[in-house]
C-alpha cells in the first residue's frame, strides 16, 4: 500500500508527535460536515458482508484498533466516525502514571517497525470512565473494549485487587474485556506465565461477572515471546476457565537488541500470525482470537485472519500508513488474493527482524 503525500511528510516528525498530528487532524476533519462526509467516503470499510458476531458481540467489521492507540479513551468518537470495527482503550490502570521520559516509542532502521518503552502512561481509572461514560458514539456503531493491566509501581500483593478494580468499575462501560499479562515496555516487567499467576488474576473477574446481569467477554492477552509449551498452558487455561478468548500478540522483548522495551511492527508480522495459527489448531477452532502485533500491510491483515483470528487489531500499522489503512485491510477480506495490493519497495519481514536487532 503506498502512502500518500501527508503521511510521508508525518513520518519526518518523531513517533510520538507523528501520533498526535494524526490525531489533531482527524479532530479536526471529524468537526466539519464536508470532514465527515470525507472521512466515510474514503476510508470506512463499504463491505457489509464483514459484519460478524464475536463472543456474543455484534461488530460491523472485524477490523480495530489495539490497546496503546488511545490509552485514554480520548478519541473513541473520532475512531468510530473513521469506520473501524472496534477500539480497545488502555492499558486501563488504576491511578495516573506518568510512563518513562520521553522518548518513548522509537522507529527503529527499517522505519516500519517500532520500539515501545513507554511504561504505559495513563491518566488514570476515573479519567477513563469520565471519557466513556460521555462518548457521543451510537451503541451501533464502535465496540469498545478495555485492556486492563496494573500500575508499575504496583506491588506484588496489590496486584490482583487492581484489575479487579479496573474491571469493576468499568464493567458496565464497556463491550469485552482484555486482560493483560504483558507489561513489557520499560524496565519494570510483568509477565506472569505459571498457572497459578494468571488464576489469580482472572479467577476474581469471572466471580465478579457471574453476578452481573449482562454479560461482557473476557479474553487474556499474550506475549509473542512464549514458548510453544507455555502457550500451550495458556491455552489449556482457556479451555478449561470461562475465559471467552485470547488476543495475540504483544509487543516482543525476544526482538529487541538491548532487551529494553518491546518491539513492535514489521519485525512482529511472522511471530504474530504464527502464535495466532497455532493457537486455532490447537482450539481447532473454537475460541475466539483478536490477532494483534505487525499488521502494516492489507496482505498482513488477510493473512492473519486466514491464520485462524476473529478480529485483527491495528496499532503500528495505522501510525505508519495511516488511517487508509482501514479501508485497503477490509478490501483485502473480500477482493482474491491476487487482487490485494501489495506494498511496494518496502523491507520484507525478514529484513525487518534484523534491523530490529
Amino acid at each position: 500500500m503506498k502512502r500518500s503525500v501527508l503521511q510521508r511528510i508525518l513520518r519526518l516528525f518523531p513517533a510520538e508527535t507523528t501520533h498526535k498530528l494524526h490525531m489533531a487532524l482527524l479532530g479536526c476533519a471529524s468537526k466539519l460536515p464536508t470532514g465527515k462526509w470525507w472521512l466515510r467516503h474514503n476510508l470506512c470499510p463499504r463491505h457489509k458482508e464483514l459484519q460478524r458476531e464475536v463472543f456474543g458481540v455484534h461488530f460491523r467489521n472485524p477490523i480495530g484498533i489495539a490497546a496503546g492507540f488511545d490509552p485514554n479513551g480520548d478519541y473513541i468518537d473520532r475512531l468510530d466516525g473513521v469506520g473501524f470495527g472496534f477500539v480497545e482503550i488502555g492499558a486501563v490502570v488504576a491511578h495516573p502514571q506518568p510512563g518513562t521520559p520521553r522518548p518513548r516509542l522509537e522507529r527503529l532502521r527499517s522505519k516500519s517497525s517500532f520500539i515501545d518503552r513507554s511504561g504505559y502512561p495513563s491518566r488514570g481509572l476515573e479519567y477513563v470512565l469520565n471519557n466513556v461514560r460521555h462518548r457521543k458514539s451510537s451503541k451501533d456503531g464502535i465496540v469498545i473494549g478495555c485492556n486492563i493491566s496494573k500500575c508499575t509501581a504496583t506491588p506484588p500483593q496489590d496486584i490482583v485487587k487492581e484489575y479487579l478494580r479496573v474491571f469493576r468499575n468499568m464493567y458496565q462501560y464497556v463491550d469485552y474485556f482484555a486482560i493483560n499479562i504483558v507489561c513489557n515496555s520499560s524496565t519494570k516487567r510483568f509477565m506472569p506465565t505459571s498457572r497459578e499467576e494468571i488464576l489469580d488474576i482472572i479467577e476474581p473477574l469471572f466471580e465478579f461477572r457471574r453476578g452481573q446481569l449482562d454479560y461482557r467477554p473476557i479474553l487474556l492477552k499474550i506475549s509473542p515471546d512464549l514458548s510453544d509449551e507455555l502457550l500451550d498452558e495458556v491455552i489449556a487455561i482457556l479451555i478449561e476457565t470461562p475465559l471467552d478468548g485470547i488476543e495475540a500478540v504483544s509487543g516482543s522483548l525476544n526482538l529487541s537488541a538491548t532487551g529494553e522495551g518491546a518491539v513492535c511492527g514489521a519485525a512482529l508480522t511472522e511471530r504474530a500470525i504464527e502464535v495466532v495459527r497455532h493457537i486455532a489448531k490447537r482450539t481447532e477452532g473454537n475460541y475466539p482470537i483478536i490477532g494483534c502485533g505487525g499488521m502494516m500491510q492489507p496482505e498482513d491483515v488477510r493473512r492473519m485472519m486466514e491464520a485462524g483470528a476473529s478480529l485483527v487489531a491495528l496499532n503500528s500499522g495505522v501510525r505508519e500508513n495511516g488511517f487508509r489503512l482501514l479501508r485497503h485491510a477490509a478490501d483485502s477480506l473480500v477482493a482474491p488474493a491476487e487482487e490485494v495490493e501489495t506494498p511496494s519497495q518496502e523491507p520484507t519481514n525478514e529484513q525487518n527482524v534484523e534491523n530490529a536487532q
